[in-house]
C-alpha cells in the first residue's frame, strides 16, 4: 500500500465525523464515544492555540516586512506577473515539497536570500492554490552548502521533507507545527550520504508502504553523465528515516524519454488506479511516466509517457515539477518557468497549478487547478462570431496583458485555427496559439477505420509560437511549443488561455497544456484576434476576464 498524506487526512476526518455524529445522535451510553469526541475537541483546541500563537509572531515579523517592501518595489516591473507566484525577493528556482497540511497548501521553492545566496527552501502557503502568502524561509543550509530539490510526505502528526543537501547527500527534516515554520534536521547530517553511495545521490522523493519508508534518488543508467543514459531513479528503503538500504533502479520499461535524460526532481504518486512518475531532465525538461507499481518487486513498470514542455528548457520554457496527491485520485503539480529576458531583481516564476487525472489507461488529463475564478474581474462575452476563411478577425473590446480567456470554437472543415494574443494594433507584435486539426501522428490505438478515415486516427497539435511576441533586441528567441492531443473532429475545440504579463499558458480540451514566457515591447500589444485557414469556422462562445493580483492587500 502506497500511503499518502491525503489518505491519512481522510481517515482522520472520517473518524472525527463518525465520533461527532454518534454524539449528536444521542449515543450517550457510549463512554468510548464521548471520550473520543472529547479527545477530538481537545486536539482541535490545542491546534487552534498553536496556530494563533504562530500567527501572532508573524504579524510584525521583520523578514515578512522585508518581503512586503520588496514586492511593492518589484511590482513596478512591467513583466512581473500578477497572479503567478513569484519569489518576494531575489530569484527562485525549482518548486519543492508541494503538500497539503492542516487545511492549507504549502509550496516550498529554492530561494536565494540576499544575505546568503546559497539556496534555502523558500515557503509560501495558500488556502486555494491561487492566493499565496509569504512565510519565512523554511529550511536553511548547514551542514550542507545549499538546500536543493526534494519532496514531502504528510503523515497524521508531522510532515517529512527529504531533499538534497549539496556537499553532503540526501537529508531529512521534520516539522509538526501548524504552519510548518519549525524544521528539525534528522541526525543533523545526510541520511543518504554522497560518500560511498552505490548510485547517484540527489533530488529525492519519499513515500510509505507497509510500514516502511521508500525514497527515490534521481539518476540514470548506464551513468549519470553518459550521452546514451536513460532515467532510472534509484530506490532506497528505511524503517526509521535515519538508516537507508539501497535496493535497485526503480524504473522498468521506459521507452518514452530522450537519451541523456537524468531523472532529476522525481515525484512518484498514485493517480486513479495507476501510478505516475514526474521528473525533470536537464536536456529535455519536465516529463511523466504512467504505469503500474509492482509492490512485490518494488519496481515501477512504465507503459506510457509524455512531456510537460515541448522544446528547450531555456530560454522561456517550463522547468521542474513539484507534485502531490489531491485526495480525489488526481495529482496537483506546479512548475518553475525560465526567463527569456533579464529582469532586474528577479527572473523565474511558477506556473499555475495543474490537476493531472487519468482519463484512460495510458492517457493523462490536465486542467488548471485552484480557485482561479476568484481572480476574475471585468468580463467581455461574445457568441456566434463568424470566422471567414483566410481572414483575421480582431475581437472588439477584448484587450489586456493579464487575462483569462475561455473559447469554444467549431472549426468546421478548417484544418488550422489561429488565436493571436498580445497583438499590437499594427501586428508588429503578437503571440500565436495555433490548432492543427488531425495533423499529428497517427495513433494506432484509434486505428478502427484508417483506410476510409485516416485523419480521424491522427492526433491534433496545439502550438504556442512566441517568435513574434517581442520586437525588443534583448529578448531571446524560442522556437514554438508544439504538443499533441486527441481532438474529436465532430466536437468543438475548447481553449482556456491565461495571459499574465510575461507568461502564457494554454489548456486545450482538458488533455494538453503548453506554456512559455513572453516579453512584448510595445504598450499597445494587448489585442486578440482569430483566423480560420482554408475553410470557415465559428467562434461559438468566448469569454475574457481581466485578472486581479493575488498580492493585493
Amino acid at each position: 500500500m502506497h500511503t499518502t498524506g491525503s489518505s491519512i487526512r481522510g481517515m482522520i476526518i472520517m473518524a472525527t465525523i463518525g465520533a461527532s455524529a454518534a454524539a449528536l445522535a444521542g449515543d450517550a451510553g457510549s463512554g468510548a464515544t464521548n471520550a473520543a469526541v472529547a479527545l477530538v475537541q481537545q486536539a482541535a483546541g490545542v491546534k487552534d492555540a498553536a496556530l494563533a500563537a504562530q500567527e501572532a509572531k508573524l504579524r510584525d515579523h521583520p523578514l515578512l516586512r522585508r518581503f512586503a517592501e520588496s514586492r511593492r518595489k518589484l511590482a513596478a516591473d512591467p513583466y512581473r506577473p500578477l497572479y503567478h507566484f513569484v519569489s518576494p525577493e531575489s530569484t527562485l528556482n525549482d518548486p519543492n515539497g508541494l503538500c497539503f497540511w492542516n487545511g492549507r497548501w504549502h509550496l516550498f521553492y529554492q530561494a536565494y536570500p540576499p544575505e546568503n545566496s546559497n539556496q534555502h527552501w523558500g515557503h509560501t502557503v495558500s488556502d486555494d492554490l491561487i492566493h499565496w502568502r509569504d512565510l519565512p524561509y523554511a529550511i536553511k543550509p548547514g551542514p550542507e552548502n545549499a538546500c536543493y530539490s526534494g519532496s514531502t510526505l504528510v503523515e497524521s502528526n508531522r510532515v517529512i521533507a527529504m531533499y538534497h543537501g549539496t556537499g553532503q547527500g540526501n537529508m531529512v527534516a521534520i516539522a509538526s507545527d501548524p504552519l510548518l515554520l519549525d524544521w528539525e534536521k534528522l541526525t543533523g547530517k545526510a541520511v543518504i550520504p554522497l560518500a560511498g553511495a552505490p548510485c547517484p545521490v540527489f533530488d529525492p522523493c519519499i513515500w510509505q508502504k507497509d510500514g516502511m519508508y521508500y525514497a527515490l534518488s534521481g539518476g540514470a543508467l548506464p551513468a549519470f553523465t553518459a550521452p546514451n543514459s536513460h532515467r532510472a531513479e534509484f530506490l532506497f528503503r528505511s524503517a526509521d528515516l535515519k538508516t537507508w538500504q539501497y535496493l535497485h533502479p526503480f524504473v522498468e520499461g521506459d521507452l518514452f524519454g530522450y537519451t541523456g535524460e537524468d531523472g532529476a526532481c522525481p515525484y512518484f504518486w498514485p493517480i486513479g488506479n495507476r501510478y505516475i512518475l514526474l521528473s525533470f531532465s536537464h536536456i529535455g525538461g519536465g516529463s511523466f511516466l504512467l504505469g503500474d507499481y509492482n509492490t512485490a518487486r518494488d519496481k515501477f513498470v512504465a507503459t506510457q509517457g509524455g512531456r510537460f514542455n515541448f522544446g528547450a528548457v531555456a530560454p522561456s520554457g517550463v522547468h521542474a515539477p513539484s507534485a502531490t496527491p489531491d485526495g480525489k485520485g488526481g495529482v496537483i503539480t506546479i512548475f518553475n518557468m525560465n526567463p527569456g529576458k533579464t529582469t532586474p531583481g528577479w527572473d523565474q516564476i511558477m506556473s499555475l497549478p495543474r490537476r493531472l487525472t487519468l482519463i484512460g489507461k495510458d492517457e493523462l488529463g490536465v486542467e488548471p487547478a485552484g480557485h482561479i475564478e476568484s481572480l476574475r474581474g471585468t468580463n467581455r462575452h461574445l457568441a456566434g462570431v463568424s470566422l471567414p476563411a483566410n481572414k483575421e478577425v480582431v475581437l472588439a473590446g477584448v484587450q489586456g496583458n493579464a487575462l483569462e480567456m475561455v473559447a469554444e470554437i467549431d472549426p468546421g472543415k478548417a484544418r488550422m485555427i489561429e488565436l493571436n494574443v498580445l497583438r499590437s494594433s499594427g501586428k508588429e507584435e503578437y503571440t500565436r496559439i495555433v490548432l492543427f486539426k488531425q495533423c499529428g501522428l497517427q495513433n494506432w490505438a484509434r486505428n478502427v477505420d484508417w483506410k476510409n478515415n485516416w485523419y480521424r486516427t491522427c492526433d491534433s497539435l496545439i502550438s504556442l509560437d512566441t517568435a513574434y511576441s517581442s520586437t525588443l533586441p534583448d529578448v531571446t528567441l524560442r522556437s514554438p511549443e508544439t504538443a499533441p492531443f486527441w481532438f474529436d473532429p465532430d466536437k468543438p475545440l475548447k481553449l482556456r488561455v491565461f495571459i499574465d504579463k510575461s507568461v502564457i499558458e494554454v489548456f486545450v480540451n482538458g488533455r494538453q497544456c503548453v506554456a512559455a514566457r513572453v516579453y512584448p515591447g510595445r504598450a499597445d500589444s494587448l489585442g486578440v484576434s482569430l483566423r480560420a485557414q482554408g475553410s470557415d469556422a465559428v467562434l461559438k462562445q468566448f469569454d475574457a476576464w481581466t485578472m486581479k493580483s493575488i498580492y493585493a492587500e
